[in-house]
């Protein structure tokens, strides 16, 4: 019995701690594409370069808007500079957020994100067919320590493209808008 308890709560650990650290729930969310996080088959840079090379850009605008919020006694403003870009599929576009800390001590925040359509699929379909295929992040500041002193104020950018597949896809006819949003929290380990 007592191993049993012991063995339970080794486990029960384990779990809290691949939700507790960002690291391990950054992989954990790649993964498994748990809570919208894209994850990647093939390097996004090999994508680009094979869709480059047959110069595949196609004639259907995407409209990307974005939201930023932040958790529950973060004293930080976080805005997007834009609301929204339009993009092609086979092009990559680039977009910032802009983040400042209001307090009068120095804060550490870490930031997820997730991609969600306007015209929403199932969530197999949605974590299978959109999720991991066609929406690819290059560079962002997600998952990644931002520590901001009193005061201060800067902008982070966010870098994507998105695949041309998605035109072959019968399932994302009428998808023409994703909403990437990002949310920060104060990263508490880091503050200790």
């Amino acid at each position: 019995m007592m191993r049993m308890c012991l063995t339970g709560l080794a486990f029960g650990m384990g779990v809290l701690t691949i939700f507790a650290s960002p690291p391990l729930y950054r992989t954990f969310c790649q993964a498994t594409s748990y809570d919208g996080t894209v994850t990647r088959r093939e390097r996004v840079e090999e994508k680009i370069a094979r869709h480059d090379s047959n110069q595949t850009v196609t004639s259907r605008e995407i409209v990307v808007q974005f939201n930023a919020d932040i958790s529950d006694g973060m004293p930080w403003k976080f805005l997007p500079t834009q609301r929204e870009v339009r993009v092609k599929p086979g092009e990559s576009a680039l977009a910032f957020y802009t983040v400042e800390n209001q307090s009068s001590t120095p804060i550490t925040g870490v930031s997820t994100y997730n991609v969600t359509p306007m015209k929403v699929l199932t969530t197999e379909e949605y974590s299978i067919l959109y999720n991991r295929i066609y929406f690819n992040k290059i560079q962002c500041f997600c998952f990644e320590e931002q520590r901001l002193l009193p005061g201060e104020k800067i902008d982070m950018p966010v870098f994507f493209y998105i695949d041309p597949e998605i035109e072959d896809d019968p399932k994302m006819n009428g998808i023409n808008n994703i909403i990437l949003s990002y949310t920060f929290f104060k990263d508490k380990v880091s503050e200790e």
